[in-house]
């Protein structure tokens, strides 16, 4: 069987749609069969059945009825701790970082939402932030506008001198400079104290970070520079803090952790039968074998519905959402590297149309796509009317017809060899990076469409979408430029850009692209603050997307996704050994 890292050895362009770099087929192969398949891992042909409740015993012979009942034994009793604890500001905001951190929230968000709830009002009295040194103003700041609660950056005013810079005794507090420079992440337009705080905050940890500290400062700086919460996937990085010291002073963290071991096992035998249903879909699909010039990277797919949902209630979501993934990347491919122009074009009217007749008129392997396309849409579409009362048939068509119109603008565009100016490029990019697909389709699955007025808003693309959108799409050229310019133009926004600046360096160009990625940024935060329309469920996934798209253009020298890599293997495939959770009495 093939090699676990081969999932994430691909080309330099891998979005949930990858970036155009192809060149329109003038004439096509006679066969389907003459295009090289992807190097592509081939997961094994798992026996599953359709996951209709959450069953953690999937793949792990130790996840017992027994330990389940210790499990959920152990998780009542520590919410009993959690309301005492609680009862004291700074523990509570602590205990409450510390869930979040070793991605168990999902269990608290009760609990979670009383005790901010209680901290906003004391803020919003003029109690929660004076009298209060740097770390714990910090900390209440992030925690209430990560959850939604606004609360203004001049919080953060008494700790700057009459000059307006942050005063320089704060350049000794470790603790505050980590939290300060994690609550900066979560800036908008127009915040410049939040920029300042992450300016002053980072050069200060580097010059802790180059110094002689203790093992448990050096590696919280460490994590902070290089990881910061607001743009990280907590799934991905609890591992890591399982077993490391956190700044509870009581013996709750002990337990806190040996509660998250269970849970991180109980819901990597969740993924694990996900992933084997998604891999049974696929297989019955048949796409993989009619259309050997596309990927076959089922895995893949999956983990963008992984990192978007991460509640693990959300099963049934994931698998249905991994389903019109990986046709965005199959019709991405047909656009890619093997229609030609005619070809695509009447692809592009039929989808339009959304007309099944006229399909016929398709070559083969489009209709097939199409036939599967059609049947995905209908069969997501039946189960959100059955679960949530509407049919979101309508808004699903419109979404995949723009997207294939984006893609059929850049075939054009490449095809002919002729670079759009650099916004031109962009604004079609945000459509063809597929997020807004993977969006509507979160949107409609969470039942979040009960309204005309929401179902408008989702329609048109909005903020929170674009937002995400341009983030991946200027992370994906940013990642693929470095490589490719080499041997010319890709098509790329830096391309675009470099175009019409005549005689800028590369490397002020992918500043400049740097510099839009933290704009956006900033947007979002606004977005996932304010917004009225959407739950907070889908606001983390779109925030969830843009935290991905790092992970997923790390790419090494030969185009493989190392640091991916050992976060999947961790993930799904190496529990954490039973025989370190010993009992603990609460």
């Amino acid at each position: 069987m093939a090699s676990f890292s081969k999932v994430f050895c691909t080309s330099p362009s891998s979005p949930i749609a990858i970036k155009k770099t192809s060149r329109i087929n003038s004439n096509p192969p006679s066969s389907l069969s003459m295009i090289p398949r992807c190097n592509a891992y081939k997961e094994p042909s798992f026996v599953s059945t359709p996951v209709q409740h959450v069953d953690y015993r999937y793949g792990n012979p130790n996840i017992t009825d027994e330990f389940l009942d210790e499990y959920a034994s152990k998780l009542e009793g520590f919410k009993r701790v959690f309301k005492l604890v609680s009862e004291d500001p700074l523990q509570g905001l602590t205990m409450i970082d510390a869930i979040q951190r070793l991605g168990i929230d999902h269990h608290f968000q009760h609990e979670i939402e009383q005790v901010l709830q209680r901290q906003f009002m004391l803020s919003a009295n003029g109690n929660g932030f004076h009298n209060y040194d740097l770390h714990e103003v910090a900390l209440r700041f992030r925690l209430l506008r990560q959850e939604g609660y606004f609360v203004p950056a001049g919080v953060f005013d008494r700790f700057r001198d009459r000059e307006g810079s942050f005063r320089h005794e704060h350049c000794r507090d470790i603790k505050g400079l980590i939290e300060l420079y994690e609550a900066s992440q979560l800036g908008m337009d127009g915040e410049d104290i939040l920029d300042e705080a992450r300016e002053f905050s980072s050069q200060s940890l580097r010059k802790w970070r180059m110094a002689k500290v203790d093992l448990f400062s050096e590696r919280a700086i460490r994590n902070t520079l290089d990881q910061p919460f607001h743009k990280t996937l907590s799934r991905f990085t609890a591992r890591n803090l399982l077993g490391t010291d956190f700044q509870g002073t009581n013996g709750w963290i002990n337990i806190l952790q040996e509660l998250a071991k269970m849970d991180f096992n109980l819901v990597q035998s969740l993924h694990q039968k996900e992933i084997a249903h998604i891999s049974n879909w696929w297989k019955q699909l048949g796409l993989a074998k009619e259309l050997e010039f596309a990927r076959d990277q089922p895995m893949k797919w999956y983990i963008w519905s992984m990192a978007c949902l991460t509640d693990p209630t959300l099963s049934e979501q994931r698998i249905d959402l991994t389903k019109p993934i990986s046709l965005i990347y199959i019709i991405d491919d047909i656009f890619d590297v093997y229609g030609t122009l005619d070809e695509l074009t009447l692809f592009v009217q039929v989808v339009e149309r959304w007309d099944y007749a006229a399909s016929d008129k398709l070559p083969y392997y489009m209709k097939i796509c199409f036939k599967a396309l059609d049947d995905i849409t209908n069969e997501i579409s039946q189960k959100v009317y059955k679960e949530h009362g509407r049919n979101p048939i309508n808004s699903l068509r419109k979404a995949w017809s723009t997207l294939f119109r984006a893609f059929l603008v850049e075939a054009r565009w490449f095809g002919s060899g002729n670079l759009p100016k650099a916004n031109e490029y962009l604004e079609n990019g945000i459509i063809s990076s597929g997020v807004h697909i993977v969006l509507v389709h979160i949107f409609f699955l969470l039942g979040i469409g009960s309204t005309d007025q929401n179902v408008e808003l989702i329609d048109n693309n909005p903020s929170i979408i674009s937002s995400t959108a341009t983030i991946l799409r200027l992370w994906d050229d940013l990642g693929s430029a470095k490589d490719e310019n080499q041997d010319g133009h890709d098509g790329s926004y830096i391309d675009c850009y470099m175009k019409e600046n005549q005689g800028i360096e590369v490397e002020n160009a992918r500043k400049h692209v740097i510099n839009m990625i933290a704009n956006e940024w900033k947007l979002l935060n606004q977005q996932c603050i304010f917004q009225k329309s959407f739950s907070m469920t889908f606001c983390k996934a779109s925030l969830n997307i843009a935290r991905m798209v790092p992970l997923m253009y790390s790419y090494d020298e030969n185009q493989c996704l190392p640091s991916l890599d050992e976060y999947m293997k961790s993930l799904l495939y190496q529990s954490i050994p039973m025989k370190t959770l010993l009992p603990t009495k609460l």
